[in-house]
């Protein structure tokens, strides 16, 4: 019989990472550009949602949900660094499973970068509320955003690689100003009226919209919950911290229902307040003009002291963001490495901090190439099309392999904590394979029918060439562990060490 519950060798990995810390992991990676930007902006990048964008936002929400279910199934099952691409490769295919964390991975680094490069304005906008006009003009300057963010980027880096201590201190007093500072967004949304924010714009030399009726139309507001899915594409960061878990088998799963929940009820009640008081027809104007922010929107109803906290608060959603996601793309590095699909090299652990830092050293350059491309493409929006093109395809596969565990894997299915009903488990499986297929074909139809300069800046040929040079990859490095003698049925049976 093959063990595929314990380990026999370590792999200097440390399990420190508290429930708290997990939670925090799949909280910061969810909020950011998510809850401040997109909601906002999407009315550019899918013309004519109008006042549709809350109830899109709950549609978005039941393909996250079937998926949180599939991570939190196959989670309790085998709790070990790099989740998403253990659970495919164990439960599904090795090369499927390579997919779904590869696609995650790119996906995932670029907005990594795409984040650290979309902060900067953020603190443009505070110097502009403090009334520091120059220092907000040098921040307008091209190098000196794209060093900030460097900047920034390895900042925290460097906080990984100093081991959990490290990181929980730095990311969980973060969660919770961001919460503090979110609140002051969600207050004014229910405290100040319409009638308010016309006062505010009117006396502030601003320019009000024709108001017009909005037609529903069944395509754009599919293609609009097909990328608000992106609000709740975090959650998987979870997983990947799996082996540095403390009692993964319970926190591993209970993390990612507390992430999902928390963020899913903080997310709507923020975009309903910022609604509520802010025409519709006036966002979607300001968005086809300028980039625009649930700050830079209630700047025209709140004191100036409490514009600059909100703005504030959205700069620390965004770096949230940052240590969180990096930990996520490193351990799926150091998972692939384990399984010697990529170079031993890359699961060298620090002998103090007992971090990937290789791992993360090569995450922190794939991230950087993030910020190069935000600055020279000229619109953020690509970097989030590739990620949600990319999670589609993951959540649908870690759905997909909810199905299919029990056939290719007996031994580990076995090993499911939470939800052992095979009857339910085949529910939610087909069910998440299923809306998730569909969401996936609306996200690609809109962007291969988006007017763009030129056809690289389809998010969909992106990804495509990118899996496709890493299937390449991926078979020159499976025929040569063949070749040397290598049991691969074997290995994509068990659970690597712990």
């Amino acid at each position: 019989m093959i063990n595929t519950t314990t380990s026999t060798s370590s792999t200097g990995l440390v399990r420190r990472l508290g429930l708290l810390g997990l939670a925090a992991t799949g909280i910061c990676s969810m909020l950011g550009a998510s809850i401040n930007v997109v909601p906002f902006m999407i009315q550019r990048n899918v013309p004519g949602i109008g006042p549709y964008v809350l109830p899109a936002f709950l549609l978005a929400a039941v393909p996250a949900i079937l998926a949180a279910f599939a991570y939190s199934l196959l989670a309790s099952a085998m709790p070990r660094a790099g989740g998403s691409y253990l659970y495919a490769s164990r439960g599904l295919h090795p090369y499927l499973g390579f997919v779904a964390s590869f696609s995650q991975w790119f996906g995932l680094s670029i907005v990594i970068g795409v984040i650290a490069y979309v902060v900067v304005p953020f603190f443009r906008d505070i110097a502009l509320g403090l009334g520091w006009s120059g220092l907000a003009a040098w921040l307008e300057v091209g190098w000196v955003r794209i060093s900030l963010a460097v900047l920034l980027l390895w900042t925290f880096v460097l906080i990984n690689i100093r081991g959990a201590k490290s990181y929980e201190r730095t990311l969980i007093p973060l969660m919770f100003l961001m919460f503090g500072l979110g609140a002051i967004v969600i207050v004014a949304g229910f405290w100040f009226s319409a009638d308010d924010f016309t006062t505010g714009v009117q006396q502030a030399g601003g320019n009000l919209p024709v108001e017009s009726e909005a037609v529903f139309h069944w395509p754009t507001f599919l293609a609009a919950a097909a990328l608000l899915f992106s609000s709740f594409i975090g959650f998987d960061s979870i997983a990947q911290a799996g082996g540095e878990a403390k009692n993964p088998n319970r926190n591993l799963p209970l993390a990612i229902a507390l992430a999902i929940t928390v963020v899913g009820c903080f997310y709507f009640l923020f975009t309903l307040s910022v609604y509520r008081i802010v025409p519709w027809q006036f966002v979607a104007q300001e968005a086809m003009q300028q980039d625009i922010s649930a700050p830079g929107l209630l700047r025209y109803v709140l004191p100036a002291g409490l514009a600059v906290a909100i703005v504030a608060g959205a700069a620390i959603a965004l770096i949230n963001d940052l240590p969180a996601m990096l930990l996520s793309v490193s351990r799926l590095m150091f998972a692939w490495a384990e399984d010697r699909i990529f170079s031993k090299r890359i699961t060298v652990v620090h002998p103090v901090w007992h971090t990937p830092h290789v791992a993360l050293l090569l995450s922190g350059g794939m991230a950087t190439v993030g910020i190069l491309g935000s600055h020279f493409a000229g619109d953020f929006f690509l970097g989030i099309d590739i990620m949600v093109t990319s999670m589609m395809v993951n959540f649908l596969l870690m759905c997909f392999t909810l199905v299919t565990i029990t056939r290719v894997n007996p031994m580990l299915a076995q090993n499911i904590r939470i939800v052992k009903s095979r009857s339910v488990q085949l529910v939610l499986g087909w069910g998440g394979t299923a809306v998730l297929t569909g969401f996936l074909i609306i996200h690609t139809w809109k962007d291969l029918h988006n007017e763009v300069d030129a056809w690289y800046f389809h998010s969909t040929y992106i990804w495509l060439i990118v899996m496709l040079l890493a299937s390449v990859f991926f078979f020159i490095r499976w025929f040569r562990l063949k070749k040397q003698g290598i049991n691969l049925r074997q290995q994509f049976l068990n659970l690597p060490p712990e």
